[in-house]
């Protein structure tokens, strides 16, 4: 039907299997089908859409003014599977050009303070679909469907500028986005791969009191980290290059380090081009103390 990475022309999709032509979420009505299309056009209007990992993609619900709600595209979207529809992805590359991505199924979905059309604070829609045929190893309690909340709600859940709290507790980005850090990272620590959801925590690489309300929402500024390292990079007393390897601050001595079980050998393999300028602007304040 489509090949993955082809490109195709979005008019002859649409002529051939119908569905909205200019709509981001297209359910087609005589086709078990819906396209999903993803750009960078959308982002001034907060639908930042990514592949969070190699198998898990985010996707940002329609609706471009008010709260967005379960009708329509975002409907379809929820329900595919129960009615039977395929879910197809592909990216917008300009002049009518669309490059195919693969097959997803929805796994999950959250809730995240978004911007609307005309910059009014309002509850957004992100749904999260794995590769079809992929298998994912995730706790069973993160891939249900939250209760919807309204922007009343996610307002109590956004933290003051000092808050900082564990990953289960948290309340530091709001669902949507602590789902992002964990599918980011495998819900697994950067530095040792440990995987006690209970006790790892979402970390900023900026903080939260330092970034602006988008590097706030922005997943290349989160980290996945158990207690010791993320109490050490919180405090800018560790810090890592842009090749994952860990730096330490001259603030204490190896000593200490080493009673912390840090050896200065650590790690991290999977960091993002998208987390370089985070990493930078984190060694800055990490070298002041040295």
């Amino acid at each position: 039907m489509f090949f993955l990475n082809q490109i195709y022309k979005r008019r002859d999709i649409h002529l051939l299997y119908g569905g909205n032509w200019r709509g981001g979420i297209c359910p087609c009505k005589n086709f078990p089908y819906i396209f999903i299309f993803s750009g960078e056009s959308g982002e001034q209007y907060g639908y930042k859409d990514q592949w969070e990992n190699e198998n898990i993609f985010s996707y940002t619900g329609e609706g471009k003014i008010n709260d967005m709600q379960f009708i329509r595209g975002n409907l379809a979207l929820r329900n595919h599977i129960t009615n039977g529809k395929r879910v197809f992805l592909f990216i917008s590359l300009g002049n009518g050009r669309v490059r195919f991505e693969g097959e997803l199924e929805l796994i999950t979905i959250d809730y995240f303070l978004g911007k609307d059309e005309k910059k009014n604070e309002r509850t957004a829609i992100r749904f999260f679909f794995k590769k079809v045929g992929v298998k994912v190893n995730f706790p069973n309690e993160y891939l249900n469907f939250p209760e919807f909340k309204n922007r009343e709600q996610l307002l109590l859940d956004t933290p003051n500028v000092t808050e900082r709290k564990g990953l289960v507790n948290s309340r530091v980005g709001q669902g949507a986005y602590r789902k992002s850090i964990l599918f980011r990272w495998d819900f697994k620590c950067a530095v040792t791969n440990f995987r006690k959801n209970e006790i790892l925590i979402a970390s900023h690489i900026v903080p939260w009191r330092s970034s602006t309300n988008e590097e706030r929402l922005d997943v290349d500024n989160g980290i996945l980290l158990s207690p010791t390292y993320d109490a050490l990079f919180d405090q800018y007393l560790i810090s890592f290059e842009n090749s994952g390897k860990i730096i330490l601050s001259q603030s204490l001595l190896n000593t200490d380090y080493e009673l912390l079980g840090v050896n200065g050998n650590e790690r991290i393999k999977n960091f993002s081009t998208g987390n370089y300028s985070y990493l930078e602007r984190h060694r800055e304040s990490l070298l002041q103390l040295i």
